[in-house]
Order: C-alpha cells, then sequence, then structure tokens
C-alpha cells in the first residue's frame, strides 16, 4: 500500500513539476517576446503577457488537473493542507517541486530567446502599494478556486482562474504574481516579467498572507461543509 501511495505521489510530483515549468516559461517568454514586438509601448506588452498566461494556464489545468489537481502554487498546496485535502508529506513534495518546476521554466524560456539560462532580476518591486497588490491578487486567486469548488463547479475551475489571473495582471499593482514558486522562477529572468531577489521575500510574505485570508474567509462562509470539499480534489483542477 505505501509502495503505491509512493508510487502515485511520484506522479502527481512529475504533473506538478512540469506543469509548474510550463507556467513560468508561458509567463518569462511571452514575457521577453512582447518586449521583441512592442518595444515601445508597456501597455501592449503587459496586455500580451496577461493574455498568453491566462489561456495557457487554461491549458495547464485542464491538461494535468486530472492528475495531481494542478496546483502549480505554494499557497494553493497550503490552502489545500489547512483545509485537509492533502498531508504534510504530500504537501511539502508538491511545493519542493513545484519551486524546482518554476526555476527550470525560468531558465528554458531564457534560453528559447538566446540569453543566459540565468539572469538575475533587477526590477525592485518592494513599494508598500505593490505588495497590498500582491496580498489582494493572491486573497482573490483562493477566493475564486474555494468560490468555484464550494459551487460544485470543477469543471469551470480552469477558465475561472485562467481568467481571473489574466484580470488580476491588470487590477493589481503587483501584476499579480500570487505564487511563491512563480516569484522565485522568475527572480532568475532579468526582463519584462522579472523580480529582483531582494524583492521576493516581501512578495511571497505578502502571498501567503492573502492566502491564509482567503482560506479563513471561505470557511466562514461555508461552515458547514466538511473542510476537504472546500479544495479541489485531485481528479479535477486548479492554478
Amino acid at each position: 500500500m505505501a509502495t503505491q501511495h509512493t508510487h502515485d505521489l511520484t506522479r502527481r510530483a512529475t504533473a506538478e513539476g512540469v506543469g509548474t515549468a510550463f507556467l513560468v516559461a508561458i509567463v518569462v517568454g511571452s514575457g521577453i517576446y512582447a518586449q521583441r514586438l512592442s518595444p515601445h509601448n508597456v501597455g501592449l506588452q503587459l496586455l500580451e503577457n496577461s493574455i498568453a498566461t491566462g489561456a495557457g494556464l487554461v491549458a495547464l489545468i485542464l491538461a494535468f488537473g486530472p492528475v495531481s489537481g494542478a496546483h502549480f502554487n505554494p499557497v494553493v498546496t497550503m490552502a489545500d493542507r489547512i483545509l485537509g485535502g492533502t498531508t504534510n508529506r504530500d504537501a511539502g513534495v508538491y511545493i519542493v517541486v513545484q519551486v524546482i518546476g518554476a526555476c527550470v521554466g525560468a531558465m528554458v524560456a531564457n534560453l528559447m530567446f538566446d540569453l543566459p539560462a540565468v539572469t538575475l532580476s533587477t526590477h525592485h518591486r518592494s513599494s508598500s502599494g505593490v505588495l497590498l497588490g500582491e496580498v489582494v491578487a493572491t486573497f482573490g486567486l483562493i477566493l475564486v478556486i474555494l468560490g468555484v469548488v464550494r459551487s460544485g463547479r470543477s469543471s469551470a475551475a480552469a477558465f475561472a482562474v485562467g481568467g481571473y489571473i489574466a484580470a488580476a495582471y491588470w487590477f493589481t499593482s503587483s501584476t499579480s504574481f500570487a505564487n511563491p514558486a512563480v516569484t522565485i522562477g522568475r527572480s532568475l529572468t532579468n526582463t519584462f516579467a522579472g523580480i529582483a531577489p531582494s524583492s521576493v521575500p516581501g512578495f511571497i510574505a505578502a502571498q501567503i498572507v492573502g492566502a491564509l485570508a482567503a482560506v479563513a474567509l471561505g470557511h466562514y462562509l461555508n461552515p458547514d461543509i466538511p473542510a476537504a470539499d472546500l479544495i479541489m480534489p485531485h481528479d479535477v483542477t486548479e492554478s
């Protein structure tokens, strides 16, 4: 039984790592291409980046959701653990492979555009307004996931999450990273989507605060629902 669980966890962890790598490659790669296609129009660059990210996220969730739940995000995994949907061991493995996948995705994106595999970003994102934007972005992401699942429409989660992230690029001051693994990966590219390594701890702290607040509100709004039912099971989806 233990061997079967280990094999299943390995399969799910592989899906999480590969999915997160693709997610970051989409974010970073589309950002690089947007800069090259529209070098003098930052607004158009953001539009191109947000459309690619939202669309790619929908595709990745649909592809990997049936295998691992398609978290691709340590705060989603954290929420899953808090709400009883996974174990400490599985959550720990997920988070490790998500971070590794994110770093690999950023490096692959750099290499695809003939850049060094690692170019540490110099784009500082540390103002109080930007950090508040990350709290709001992550709070909204977790609430969207919980709300869609609670409504019994888990099959629509891919579109809800992809749509939310695309929109949050525009209404949050941080352009909605909302993902610690993606944040770490994006520190490895000194391009449009990059974030300076010194700004990463603040972003991750803001993301954790936003996620915890969303879990608390989600549980408050649905007090009669078993905790594990508030997060997506592995046979559906998520961001």
